[in-house]
């Protein structure tokens, strides 16, 4: 059976394989459904930009809807050119963007991911 996982990610393209090798051994998936932005955590906690909010939420729609995502995670990481904030404000960030995406996709589990100054994944409480 075919399964997917959708990756809510900076655009970045050095976190960008890191982060499928994590998730696809991880959650022991096939194919990771990438949607990225330039800081995705900091849009999401902060909702300010409605539009930018809606197309993440249009492009994660598709992933879970048509693809059958078997779950989300949002991922970013340290000296984002993105998201300037400092990595304990980024983290803080992760946590209220899983929110905002269980709210919104509540039958999804939803992971926060954050990349230390060596590219490697952790998970963030």
């Amino acid at each position: 059976m075919v399964t997917f996982f959708t990756v809510i990610n900076c655009m970045d393209g050095i976190v960008q394989l890191p982060v499928i090798e994590y998730i696809k051994n991880k959650f022991d998936v096939l194919y990771v459904d990438k949607i990225t932005d330039p800081g995705p955590n900091l849009i999401l906690s902060e909702q300010s930009d409605t539009l930018f909010v809606e197309s993440i939420f249009n492009r994660i729609y598709i992933s879970v809807y048509k693809h059958f995502s078997v779950g989300i995670s949002i991922a970013a990481h340290h000296d984002c050119a993105g998201n300037p904030s400092n990595d304990t404000e980024q983290k803080a960030q992760l946590v209220k963007a899983v929110k905002v995406l269980k709210d919104k996709y509540p039958e999804e589990p939803v992971y926060a991911l954050w990349l230390d100054e060596n590219f490697k994944v952790h998970e963030v409480a």
